[in-house]
């Protein structure tokens, strides 16, 4: 099989290392699960080549390239992915496929914020106690026993939040949301996570800006 090719974000500052996009993350934790070979290209985002410009002329990241057509779009990328490598199979149920959904833009507004009052915490807390509490009737994954393509989106938006929150704020997921916790550490460990993931530092220096506007 030959390898499918893959343009992911570089590290700010460091652009021989992966960097801090969950998108990125979440096409390659797809091409993991599903042990697809692939070429990855890292892109220096803020200073994109032109080669890349070319192929994704919006300059995002992440792309593929399946049969001679480069596709932007993890959405899409991810949907391709499993109608050409269907086994294993990573299709979530659609009743499960929206559980979550909420977490990261609410994480973003709350890491943003600069008022106390304004709910963004709140909301939040909202959005992981309902991740929590369908864990704990459906777990230990959102479709149960096995890990499917909801986890693989979910995964690296958790742990920027986790190394985001917790270096900025000072926050952590509560304690009392155990099957929050129990889940983040299953998927973390795993080894298609541990090869894909940005370092601590990398997922710190690229929200910096973002926190700082």
């Amino acid at each position: 099989m030959a390898p499918v090719q893959v343009c992911a974000k570089a590290a700010v500052g460091a652009p021989n290392d992966l960097g801090d996009c969950p998108f990125s993350q979440r096409v390659l934790l797809t091409l993991e699960e599903k042990k697809i070979p692939y070429d990855m290209k890292l892109i220096d985002v803020s200073n994109k080549p032109q080669w890349f410009l070319d192929i994704s002329p919006e300059g995002k990241v992440p792309v593929l390239n399946t049969s001679e057509k480069w596709v932007p779009d993890s959405d899409v990328i991810t949907q391709i992915l499993e109608e050409k490598y269907p086994e294993p199979s990573l299709v979530t149920p659609p009743e499960y496929a929206s559980v979550g959904s909420k977490i990261f833009p609410s994480f973003v507004k709350f890491l943003k914020s600069k008022d106390p009052a304004d709910g963004s915490e709140q909301a939040l807390l909202d959005e992981l106690k309902a991740l929590d509490d369908h864990l704990k009737a459906h777990g230990p994954y959102i479709a149960g026993e096995k890990v499917t393509a909801a986890d693989l989106s979910l995964a690296p938006k958790l742990y920027h939040l986790e190394i985001a929150l917790g270096h900025f704020k000072n926050w952590t997921v509560p304690e009392n949301l155990t099957a929050v916790h129990n889940y983040t550490k299953a998927l973390f460990s795993r080894e298609s996570f541990v090869k894909t993931k940005a370092s601590k530092e990398h997922v710190i220096a690229g929200w910096a800006p973002k926190v700082n506007a």
